[in-house]
């Protein structure tokens, strides 16, 4: 009985947001920082990669949440560029954990009409991984609801470097000028450059760091922490940090006068 009231209860507060949030004023571009699989599993007593494992029922739930709203772009923080120095049995687990959850969640993206992207140092990846994630980016290529993408070997840094790299190449071999060069010049050579910037950056689990990731795309996002680990974010949490993120001013340097 008191399991059937806790249900309710959740249900009851997922409704809630649901009716508070304005269709009409979703971010476009919402990404997260999943942090806490980790703790997530000591506290439960468990090893780290059990925690990774909880976590992919979290990014489902994230996914399908998006989609019924009508969030166009969703971008996750899956491996960054300095995973690669964690424990090689945990970066193999993560790696082998990524290819079958492909496998798995393919009919999931079809289904709800979500393509799939990877941006990152995707060639560092394992053969078999590679694989997979073009298979899938291949067959959801045509979908139209939600773009899902997955960070992998991701760093902001490594990203900036590479498009400074690229453009000075340009420079070089005279394809312009440096007076030319642009923020829309830089944005065209960043892994996001045919997506919108970020409106609403979510990170769980209580840190408040950015931690490299998607450094230029931030730069006006509203910034959302939440003490909530990884494995345990629900659709309640997801609505809950659209509904804060709708209570706020954006107002891009300009004076809250000019916006209204």
């Amino acid at each position: 009985m008191a399991g059937d009231l806790a249900i309710v209860g959740f249900n009851t507060n997922i409704m809630n947001f649901i009716d508070q949030i304005d269709h009409n004023r979703l971010p476009e571009h919402i990404a997260i920082i999943m942090d806490g699989n980790g703790r997530w599993a000591k506290k439960q007593g468990l090893i780290r990669i059990n925690g990774h494992k909880k976590g992919t029922q979290s990014v489902r739930d994230t996914v399908e949440t998006c989609a019924e709203l009508g969030i166009k772009y969703l971008t996750l923080y899956a491996f960054s560029t300095e995973n690669w120095k964690r424990p090689k049995l945990e970066v193999d687990t993560l790696m082998n954990l990524l290819v079958s959850s492909l496998k798995k969640e393919i009919k999931t993206l079809q289904d709800n009409d979500i393509s799939l992207n990877a941006i990152g140092s995707i060639s560092n990846l394992p053969s078999k991984a590679q694989k997979e994630l073009s298979e899938v980016i291949e067959k959801t290529k045509n979908n139209k609801r939600l773009r899902l993408t997955l960070a992998l070997s991701y760093g902001s840094r490594e990203e900036l470097t590479k498009t400074v790299q690229e453009i000075a190449l340009k420079v070089k071999n005279n394809v312009f000028s440096p007076h030319l060069i642009s923020e829309a010049v830089i944005k065209e050579h960043l892994y996001t450059h045919d997506m919108p910037d970020v409106d609403l950056l979510i990170r769980t689990s209580g840190e408040q760091r950015i931690s490299n990731f998607l450094l230029w795309q931030i730069a006006y996002a509203e910034l959302y922490f939440t003490e909530v680990l990884w494995p345990d974010f629900k659709k309640e949490h997801l609505y809950e940090a659209i509904f804060n993120y709708q209570k706020r001013e954006r107002r891009f340097g300009k004076t809250s006068e000019q916006i209204s």
